[in-house]
């Protein structure tokens, strides 16, 4: 039990933060895996950013300098990607670039994990992960106890199980913590939003949460408030998973009306529903 209840995200909020995002068209860089690449920069696509796929290691330390957010995601490591990966956070830094990390499957394998121990050292400006994934990081960084250990990209955990470890990572790191589930948590260790959308045959297609990492990659981008920023890139994923499923029989035909939702929804439209 939460001894304070928790705010939701305010629909007027996410009309403003999407209506900023529409306006600035985000060059994202995506730095993510394999399985995921098509469906990623669809999404991106659909919201109103620019996703690029830049991976080669002589070439994503300039163009991370170039872009206005960068995504990385370690769900397909290998040590020449871990290189890329790196060069481009050290070339986001200094340019002043936000990054996010999605540590996919951390707490599983121990190369992954220590390689996310790295990677949170070097200031992620937003980490967006599921149950697992939080309570398994922060537990690597030493912050709590408790590893809760994952399937792979599946979580184990709720995230209203993994929120303290959420607060307690975004403490330690300084970013914006996000854990996803059938609630979203989003945190700067201080402060709190909860976004209660979605619909459980989003964890029934691949890449939804590997995508939603884009988002908030593509949001960060120039944001005034990076709290507000994540939570709405989270909202907005949620909102269009509850409108597509109306137009879904399963998670084969989600995908189109996912895209289109991401596509159609509109700032007014979010804003009348909260008048």
């Amino acid at each position: 039990m939460m001894s304070n209840p928790i705010p939701q995200l305010p629909f007027t909020l996410l009309a403003d933060e999407l209506e900023r995002v529409r306006i600035n068209t985000p060059l994202v860089h995506v730095l993510t895996n394999e399985v995921v690449q098509c469906f990623t920069a669809n999404t991106l696509l659909a919201i109103g950013a620019s996703p690029a796929m830049v991976v080669a290691r002589e070439e994503v330390g300039e163009f991370a300098a170039l872009a206005d957010a960068l995504l990385i995601n370690v769900g397909t490591l290998h040590q020449e990607r871990l290189e890329a990966m790196c060069l481009a956070i050290e070339s986001a830094n200094t340019a002043g670039t936000p990054w996010v990390f999605d540590p996919v499957a951390v707490g599983v394998l121990a190369y992954r994990t220590e390689a996310a121990k790295n990677m949170v050292a070097m200031k992620p400006a937003a980490i967006r992960g599921n149950g697992s994934e939080i309570i398994a990081l922060a537990a690597a960084l030493g912050l709590t106890d408790n590893t809760s250990m994952g399937k792979g990209v599946d979580s184990t955990a709720s995230s209203n199980t993994a929120l303290l470890a959420a607060q307690k990572l975004a403490q330690h790191s300084g970013a914006i913590v996000a854990v996803t589930g059938a609630s979203d948590f989003i945190t700067d260790g201080a402060a709190t939003w909860e976004v209660e959308l979605g619909h459980p045959i989003m964890t029934k297609v691949v890449g939804t949460g590997c995508s939603l990492s884009a988002v908030v990659a593509a949001f960060l981008a120039d944001a005034p408030n990076r709290l507000n920023a994540v939570a709405a890139a989270c909202a907005l994923m949620a909102l269009a998973g509850e409108r597509a499923v109306e137009c879904a029989d399963g998670p084969g035909t989600f995908v189109a009306p996912f895209l289109d939702a991401l596509h159609i929804i509109h700032p007014n439209q979010l804003r009348q529903v909260s008048a």
